[in-house]
């Protein structure tokens, strides 16, 4: 260890007196022949001795162009280069500190010279809509993942989830060579493909397969990244496994293998755990098993795709499974299948405390609970893609799946009055068992109308599903009081609920003028018929059995929900400015039948006019500004119109309201970008207005004495909530291979809530407010310390005398370390301090929780030997206060604690072993 701070210290050390030249280069690029300015030409320095990429920039609307940097060399190769024009090379020699190359006209490229004089390709270009990076101008180190690869891109952004962000914006799908890999998963993506076999990387906006065929916009807020693969790498095998053991019988093993052979590929993985991990290498400390828990969600779950892996609180051991399959059969045929196993056995405990709010009262609510759960989940999902020619296009989606369940489950629950006087209790223990069965499909046919930008689109969606269950409950309750009672319960519950939904959608797009301004003219018809079938017995002591059906606590009816919308829109779409207005006017029909209450059957009908625009312009490739508005008109749930009364928990009832009106939700959102990729530097800023109109909010009695509840829903008018966010990021480059990165951003949630106490109408206004700060100080190769703190500020104000207003604060502190000497060795640290205040004496404060990893690579890297420390301190907790607008809950539950963990990696690679190129050799621009 002393050697190992020897070491870092004599590289910090030597870094501060190593001695390189600060330069700026600056001109204008004009085309020769027009003498017009070029915007969004690529300038970029390399070395003479071996290419290496120093910096590079893009120049601005007038054509001028700045690049700032240091070099420890004599001279550099200066490259400029435009799509359609040859590429200008000169050597600089960086004898002063600012250089004026004055004007450089650039030639109209033909394709003789293009052979001769093009070289190099350009480190990143821009082609209309798509930012595309030259994988060879970046240098990682040896062995990279694609993760590696993009933490060197300018204006990537990955945090230690795996989350992807591309000038502030996320990144929710990962293709290669055009085609979803694994499910599109980004983290699966970067972690598993090797920057050596990578060519390009583009950026574009996030667009359907209809979209994209049809030239339309894209989801302007998610980005996609395409990785094009080299042709002669396109062929062979690599994955990799891994296997750990540790203290406290903790186990982990995972396994990845992928066979490509050109449009064909296949991929495996196989995955298990019994420490809250996923079982796969998300979000882990770039290398497989390399990294603390803490980064997972707490719950020891995740998700691929809408697909659930893990799940539950507590301790969860979680299995998976999979297999994903590509291949193209011609020219115009595309299928994707994969098939994903994921099973998960959790336990937890937990112990809440409850103060609840009256308008002139208060009690307060004591739960203990414990929970076992198994899970296990098949899906089955394929995407299949036809053109039937250049202008017809048919995309079929179909998806099976088959959960089952198992739970069991006790808990007791205390309720005192304000002078902490039981006034009423209950036990409850059940096991419920239940079988999911669904299937689903999606259809689009897309067809083209000459070259103006027309098509005729339908889109067809439908879900089956079936649930089955037995949910056997033995419960006591007791209410103390003047009327003392006591009700106990031993009951099975028989679930049987269906679900069909039928969705289509019909535009058509007429071009007023070609490809910029279109009338949209839309039709969408919708048909949900769902039948909830519950049918309670009682436990009968001469039969033995649950054999005395109980009508009042058994439910079987039918609801439809009809929907039909016509509607228009108008959208406009230029180089720097989209724009569109939408307008949809709803006939929805909501149709209830009970054969068990045919007296509460609902009929009911709505009309609505629903708006939906947006407005995106960009003022320039580094900063854009989008908003939009909607307007939307939800009816009630089915649920909340029921006059039935439900009975099964007595000491809460609930009635529905058949006399609710529909919601009108009107919704205005916001968002500026400023991103400098090749600073690094730049903010996000977004904010977002929502009020509603009609909204349907629950009313409960509380009796007095028994604090029993009777809860029934009412429309109200005033509800509105609202968020603003802040993220900003600065990078200082102190030398070739020393960098500060300075983080700042807050998120801010404004709720006001009018609503019911008691029969007392109330407003309620909260404000959440949670600044955070971090700095990335990175020694490339040796060290990076990344200290990150947030403040957490919760205030809740009521127009009630009676209510008392609260506050409250928490604090989050998070320090990592990295340590990369000597060659091969990886030690990293993750210290995370919270503080609680507030929270009941019952329940832990405060924590220190720290893991740490230390890695050595072997076997000429491709094998790896961690050994890692989870909650080294033994101080685990997640104690968390929660306030709403009428109680403040302080919850905790079971934590993963402390054990070490020695794992081993091995990971192999055939891709490209014949005739393999890589490196940073010359290229030829197509």
């Amino acid at each position: 260890m002393h050697k190992l701070l020897f070491v870092v210290a004599f590289c910090c050390c030597f870094l501060s007196f190593s001695q390189s030249k600060h330069f700026q280069i600056s001109g204008k690029i004009i085309s020769e022949e027009e003498k017009i300015p070029l915007e969004a030409a690529t300038v970029h320095l390399e070395t003479v001795k071996d290419s290496s990429l120093v910096t590079y920039t893009i120049s601005n609307n007038s054509g001028h162009f700045i690049l700032k940097d240091e070099t420890y060399q004599k001279s550099l190769n200066l490259f400029v280069s435009y799509v359609g024009y040859q590429t200008y090379k000169k050597e600089i020699l960086i004898n002063k500190s600012e250089i004026d190359l004055g004007t450089i006209n650039l030639a109209v490229s033909s394709n003789a010279l293009d052979e001769v004089l093009i070289k190099t390709s350009a480190p990143v270009t821009i082609k209309k809509d798509t930012l595309e990076f030259n994988v060879s101008s970046f240098k990682t180190k040896k062995d990279a993942t694609v993760e590696d690869l993009l933490k060197q891109l300018p204006g990537v952004e990955i945090d230690d989830e795996g989350k992807i962000k591309v000038n502030g914006k996320e990144v929710n799908e990962i293709l290669v060579n055009g085609k979803p890999f694994f499910g599109s998963d980004p983290s699966i993506t970067t972690k598993n493909l090797t920057k050596d076999i990578i060519e390009k990387i583009q950026v574009v906006d996030t667009k359907t397969k209809s979209e994209a065929f049809t030239g339309e916009e894209g989801d302007s807020e998610n980005k996609t990244i395409n990785l094009t693969i080299k042709e002669e790498n396109n062929k062979g095998v690599f994955g990799r496994v891994s296997a750990g053991g540790g203290t406290d019988k903790r186990y982990e093993f995972a396994g990845m293998f992928n066979h490509f052979d050109n449009d064909q590929r296949l991929s495996v993985l196989v995955g298990g755990n019994n420490i809250n991990s996923p079982g796969f290498s998300f979000g882990e400390i770039e290398k497989m098993f390399g990294g603390g828990n803490s980064w997972f969600n707490s719950n020891g779950s995740f998700s691929i795709n809408g697909r659930q892996f893990g799940g539950g609180e507590g301790l969860t051991t979680s299995r998976l499974g999979g297999a994903n399959y590509a291949d193209s059969f011609g020219k115009n045929t595309e299928l994707s299948s994969d098939y994903f196993y994921s099973g998960s056995s959790s336990e937890n405990d937990r112990k809440t405390e409850r103060e609840v709010i009256l308008a002139d009262s208060r009690y307060y609510v004591n739960s203990n609970s414990s929970s076992l759960n198994e899970t296990d989940s098949h899906s089955f999902n394929t995407d299949l893609e036809v053109k039937i020619d250049s202008t017809f296009m048919i995309n079929i989606k179909p998806s099976f799946a088959f959960t089952k369940t198992k739970t069991e489950y006790t808990s007791n629950d205390k309720t005192l009055d304000e002078n902490l006087n039981l006034t009423n209790q209950s036990n409850v223990g059940s096991f419920v068992e239940n079988n999911l069965n669904s299937f689903s499909n999606a259809i689009s046919a897309t067809k083209k109308f000459g070259s103006k930008g027309a098509f005729l689109r339908f889109n067809f969606n439908n879900k089956i599903s079936k649930t089955e269950g037995d949910d056997y409950i033995n419960s006591l309750s007791e209410v103390i009081g003047s009327n003392p009672e006591t009700i106990e319960r031993k009951q099975l519950a028989n679930n049987n609920n269906k679900s069909n939904d039928f969705s289509s959608k019909v535009r058509y797009r007429w071009p007023i003028i070609a490809k910029k301004l279109f009338v949209n003219f839309d039709y969408e018809y919708q048909y949900n018929k769902d039948e909830n079938l519950k049918s309670t017995f009682d436990f009968d002591d001469e039969t033995n059995g649950y054999t005395s059906f109980n009508e009042d606590q058994s439910t079987n009816f039918k609801y439809t929900d009809i929907k039909s919308a016509p509607g228009a829109e108008l959208s406009y779409r230029a180089d720097k400015l989209s724009t569109r207005m939408g307008v949809n006017y709803v006939f929805r029909t909501l149709k209830n039948f009970d054969e068990l209450r045919p007296q509460f059957n609902v009929e009911r009908e709505f009309k609505a006019l629903e708006l939906n625009t947006s407005f995106n312009y960009k003022f320039s490739e580094k900063a854009s500004v989008y908003s939009s508005y909607r307007l939307t008109n939800r009816p009630p749930a089915i649920r909340f119109l029921q006059a039935f009364t439900d009975i099964s928990n007595p000491l809460n009832i609930i009635m529905g309201n058949p006399n609710l009106k529909p919601t009108n939700e009107n919704r205005f959102y916001i968002n500026f970008n400023a991103y400098n990729w090749q600073e690094r530097t730049g903010f996000y800023l977004y904010a977002s207005v929502t009020s509603f109109n009609n909204a349907v909010v629950s009313k409960s009695t509380i009796d007095s004495e028994t604090l029993t509840r009777t809860t029934t829903y009412e429309n109200v008018n005033g509800n509105n909530n609202g968020y603003f966010g802040l993220d900003y990021s600065k990078s200082v480059k102190l030398d070739s291979i020393r960098s500060v990165r300075f983080k700042l951003g807050a998120w801010s949630n404004l709720r006001k809530n009018i609503n019911f106490n008691n029969d007392v109408k109330y407003a309620s206004n909260s404000l959440t407010l949670t600044p955070n700060l971090g700095i990335d100080f990175v020694i490339k190769d040796v060290f990076e310390f990344k200290p990150r703190y947030r403040i957490g500020i919760t205030n809740t104000k009521y127009d009630l005398d009676d209510f008392e207003d609260v506050k409250f604060t928490s604090h989050n502190l998070l320090l990592r370390t990295g340590f990369f000497l000597p060659k091969g060795l990886e030690w990293r640290n993750d210290v995370t301090y919270t503080y609680n205040p507030n929270v009941s004496d019952e329940f832990q404060k405060s924590a220190w929780f720290f893991n740490s990893t230390v890695s050595y690579s072997i076997l000429k890297d491709k094998g790896l030997i961690s050994l890692k420390v989870y909650d080294l301190l033994n101080q685990n907790t997640n104690a968390v206060r929660t306030a709403t607008q009428d109680y403040i809950e302080d919850a905790q539950s079971t934590v993963l604690r402390q054990y070490f963990m020695l794992s081993f990696s091995w990971k192999f690679n055939s891709l490209g072993s014949k005739g393999e190129t890589g490196g940073n050799g010359p290229y030829f621009i197509d």
